[in-house]
């Protein structure tokens, strides 16, 4: 049988959802170990030069979802959620893992060993990213919830951790240092990466709300 018959099939028989599906749940799995890694970062576990090296590793993961996904969907007659949804929901997690990186990265440039300011934000990150893997498996059989756990990811509160984590990093001394700008880019790379996770939420619940109807 060939290429375009067994994909002609697998979209009549809704396998090609069933692929689709898979795709993101792997770059979300990725975004998932990276957010973990991030801790580690966070805790002094892992040095930020080894960081940097396997978040640059789990992103290659990430990117060959993804790549693996936008083929797919080039190919596929029906999808689970609308093909601009799906495609925007991949981008925005695709953007959660850069910032990851990103973070990885400026943790190593700016030479830090720990940085507990960070913790809770990661925290409440990996939470939404959980809650978001958890709303894509129910995309094809159980819309109307992945729209409600798509709306519980959200709620990362990413965006409170790091208001309170600023408010404790400017209140702690009068004077400004370079490390006190350096720790705060590394809480600004935090918040844009939990900005990035409500994108790939709304991309998911509006997706989900469109096919549950």
């Amino acid at each position: 049988m060939g290429d375009r018959m067994r994909t002609f099939v697998r979209n009549l028989t809704g396998r090609s959802d069933g692929t689709l599906v898979a795709h993101l749940l792997q770059q979300l799995e990725a975004t998932s170990r990276a957010a973990e890694l991030a801790r580690q970062l966070a805790d002094g576990v892992v040095t930020s030069e080894m960081g940097s090296e396997q978040m640059g590793e789990i992103e290659s993961e990430g990117d060959h979802a993804r790549r693996a996904l936008i083929e797919q969907l080039s190919r596929s007659l029906a999808t689970p959620i609308d093909r601009e949804d799906l495609n925007r929901l991949s981008r925005s997690v695709d953007d959660i893992l850069d910032n990851l990186r990103d973070l990885a990265r400026e943790f190593h440039l700016y030479r830090f060993s720990e940085e507990p300011l960070l913790r809770e934000g990661i925290d409440n990150l990996d939470r939404g990213i959980r809650a978001l893997y958890g709303a894509t498996e129910c995309l094809i059989d159980q819309p109307e919830n992945a729209a409600r756990q798509a709306a519980e990811s959200k709620k990362n509160d990413v965006r409170r951790s790091y208001q309170h984590a600023m408010a404790e990093l400017l209140t702690a001394t009068d004077e400004v240092d370079t490390r006190l700008l350096r720790r705060r880019e590394l809480l600004r790379r935090l918040d844009i990466t939990g900005l990035r996770l409500a994108e790939a939420a709304d991309a998911l619940a509006d997706g989900a709300v469109k096919r549950s109807h």
